[in-house]
């Protein structure tokens, strides 16, 4: 009986100490935090196509905020900057998702995904000057990204973006 329970009690204790050791780390978290806001952004895109403006718009927001958090732990993460700059833009603030993606630009200058939604943003903004220099930058990608923007610009004006 008494070594049931000294076994019952390390199993307890190592376990709780397993626990505790472990603990998400600011990198996990930081990607967690990460995959849930592209889920996020998934969901609120269906509900776009589905011409539910304002729940798409709040899904966005939380996608940010999650974003957010995960960038004051990773800062040298362009793909986090792209979402912030996604999701910013898709709430209405250019100017603040202009500098989010040239920020992730900064870090990662043939970036496809911030090439095309920066360029994006610059048909919204009606620069297509600039939109055309994301589509040269993309030129040589051979990515849905350049055939994406290439489509963006020649409709300019249309809502595909």
């Amino acid at each position: 009986m008494k070594n049931l329970v000294i076994i019952t009690f390390s199993l307890l204790l190592s376990t709780g100490l397993f626990a505790a050791g472990s603990d998400s780390s600011s990198s996990s978290n930081e990607t967690s935090l990460y995959e849930d806001a592209v889920k996020l952004v998934k969901r609120a895109g269906k509900l776009e196509k589905k011409e539910k403006t304002e729940k798409a718009k709040k899904l966005y927001s939380q996608a940010f905020s999650k974003l957010e958090k995960a960038y004051k732990s990773d800062k040298k993460n362009p793909d986090i900057l792209n979402y912030m700059g996604f999701t910013t833009r898709k709430t209405g603030n250019f100017e603040k998702a202009e500098k989010f993606y040239l920020e992730g630009l900064s870090l990662k200058p043939n970036h496809n995904g911030i090439n095309e939604y920066l360029g994006e943003l610059y048909v919204q903004t009606n620069r297509i000057d600039k939109a055309n220099e994301r589509l040269e930058v993309l030129k040589s990608c051979n990515c849905k990204e350049y055939s994406e923007l290439e489509l963006i610009i020649k409709t300019k004006g249309s809502k595909v973006y």
